[in-house]
């Protein structure tokens, strides 16, 4: 088996458009069967609060320094990349907020087999929707959406659950000098940094599974 694990962030643009070209890569790799995917927490910042009013391009171009003319430009330029890849985003009614909530979420779904299928509700609900994602309503309802049971979600909100998976997520990060999201690892030895296009992606699985330690047969009587 082939391990993939990603780190990322539900309201980062360039993660939702890494995880389509990902899609793509595996849609197309003869051994897709033999791959797993798993996805771990990063909070781009983890200080969040609940709610951020005002303009999100407003808000960019302060925190980086520079104009709103330019932050809306690198919208722009974001939006489009996102087109190509078959995803349809909407900055000017993103609602951004904390995601720490989102991501015990998504671990709860990876208990039951659904941490995909929530990671992509969530990337959608922010990215082009227009959702709170921070809001505990919006949460179980996106929850409720994918499957997941409804009596463990409100669990879940309404406690730490998960909280130390989070941490746990975002340590290890911290720990392999992750520092920007997505960030690829692949089979526990590849990385790479970025909305990678499929093609690198797909060098990636290649090189892992070209390199992948052989499985020994011992017959009965060998040993």
């Amino acid at each position: 088996m082939i391990a993939v694990d990603i780190w990322s962030d539900i309201a980062c643009p360039w993660c939702y458009i890494g995880k389509r070209n990902l899609e793509l890569a595996l849609s197309g790799w003869d051994h897709r069967a033999d791959v797993v995917v798993t996805w771990h927490s990063f909070e781009l910042d983890p200080h969040a609060p609940a709610e951020r009013v005002g303009d999100l391009a407003e808000r960019l171009a302060e925190k980086y320094g520079v104009s709103v003319q330019r932050a809306r430009a690198a919208q722009a330029r974001i939006t489009s990349l996102a087109a190509d890849a078959g995803l349809e985003l909407h900055f000017e009614t993103a609602r951004s907020g904390n995601t720490f909530d989102g991501h015990r979420l998504v671990h709860l779904a990876a208990a039951h087999g659904k941490q995909d299928a929530m990671t992509e509700r969530l990337f959608s609900a922010y990215l082009s929707e227009g959702e709170l994602i921070s809001d505990h309503d919006t949460l179980a309802r996106l929850a409720g959406s994918v499957g997941l049971p409804m009596a463990e979600v409100a669990d879940t909100l309404a406690s730490d659950r998960y909280a130390d998976d989070v941490r746990l997520d975002e340590s290890t990060a911290h720990a392999l000098g992750i520092t920007a999201v997505p960030f690829f690892v692949v089979d526990r030895a590849f990385g790479a940094s970025g909305a990678q296009p499929s093609a690198v992606l797909t060098s990636l699985l290649d090189k892992a599974w070209s390199e992948r330690s052989p499985v020994t047969a011992v017959r009965e009587g060998d040993a």
